[in-house]
């Protein structure tokens, strides 16, 4: 299928590529909508294998945010912007950084960068020498770290599974978590402080070694042990596309929920199944949501209460997903058809956000 017809079956508004001459700054930035507002979406840096597959993932990412900001009753649309790296592992440079912020600005605030995975505050704050409308700084930009606020939603998220389960403690369960970054290792804090017991993976060893060794946890070794593992929560805190054909029969769990993002291959396909297998699936962009929250809500001027509370209230949506769930085929349309209410039913705003 090609691009113009993949835009128009996802309902994207907006795709845009550029390139840097002077930095070697390749990037998309894809725009799935705008209806409720300014769309808010995070920068990720990445080696893909091919040009299709950072299409494939930002076409993906961008239509999530939207999904994400609607449930999460946000005034703002849903975007994503990917930098292709030409191998993995490539160093971030200030002229990197700021080659992406001029192409940032050159949407005049109706796309808003953040931070995603291989970016961090250091690098907002370099975008942020070239354009306003970027969150996720400390000190050019604001919002830091949006990842306590991330790891603390997907918890929410998890008790409500819990409890829908008939769980009302955490301890004496036994959850899995695969990939122990920023999100993951906060996760297991969480977690571990409730009094459950947690074994983690993660491809690089000394995010691992860190959880076994502050947290307590039991390290997995190859991270695709962790799907043949007999669990009561399963977490896929890395990257997405990790629940389908190959991995779904060999789940050994009652739950998934977790931090990251995209985590079905094929969403109707991959939701019918879990839902089949009798496992509760807490649709990513559900539970995902508190560092959206966190840094959409500092553009928009919320207070740290009014926060808070959003974050807070992912508990109660994923209850209201579960059980319309309950009706339908599977969470993860339950989901969707969650947030393309809120937007059907939501005034746009009048004038541009910011």
């Amino acid at each position: 299928m090609d691009l113009l017809s993949l835009m128009q079956s996802h309902g994207h508004e907006l795709v845009e590529f550029h390139q840097d001459p002077g930095t070697g700054l390749k990037a998309i930035i894809a725009v799935h909508s705008t209806v409720l507002g300014n769309a808010l979406g995070g920068t990720r840096r990445w080696a893909y294998a091919s040009t299709h597959d950072a299409i494939y993932d930002v076409l993906r990412l961008s239509e999530g945010m939207t999904y994400k900001a609607a449930a999460a009753d946000l005034p703002m649309g849903g975007a994503k912007s990917v930098i292709v790296l030409d191998k993995p592992g490539q160093q971030p440079t200030e002229a990197e950084g700021r080659a992406m912020g001029r192409f940032v600005e050159a949407f005049h605030g109706k796309y808003i960068a953040a931070e995603d995975v291989g970016v961090s505050p250091q690098f907002c704050d370099w975008m942020a020498m070239e354009t306003k409308h970027i969150m996720g700084g400390e000190n050019v930009s604001t919002g830091g770290d949006p990842s306590p606020w991330t790891s603390q939603g997907v918890f929410n998220s998890m008790k409500a599974c819990l409890e829908a389960a008939g769980d009302t403690e955490f301890s004496g369960l036994t959850i899995g978590i695969q990939g122990c970054g920023a999100t993951g290792f906060k996760l297991a804090k969480l977690c571990r402080a409730a009094g459950a017991a947690v074994l983690v993976t993660d491809v690089h060893v000394p995010s691992m070694k860190r959880c076994v060794e502050e947290l307590g946890c039991m390290a997995v070794g190859n991270d695709k042990n962790l799907f043949h593992e007999e669990l009561d929560v399963l977490a896929p805190c890395a990257l997405g596309a990790v629940l389908g054909p190959e991995t779904i029969p060999q789940l050994r769990c009652r739950i998934i929920c977790g931090t990251a993002n995209n985590q079905l291959v094929e969403p109707v396909r991959d939701g019918r199944a879990l839902k089949e297998r009798g496992i509760a699936y807490a649709p990513d962009f559900i539970a995902n949501a508190g560092g959206l929250i966190r840094l959409a809500g500092l553009y928009l001027g919320l207070t740290e209460q009014q926060i808070d509370e959003k974050v807070a209230g992912i508990e109660h949506t994923t209850h209201e997903v579960l059980r319309e769930a309950l009706s339908t085929t599977s969470t993860a349309e339950a989901a969707i058809a969650y947030a393309k209410r809120r937007i059907e039913k939501t005034p746009a705003p009048t004038a541009a956000l910011g």
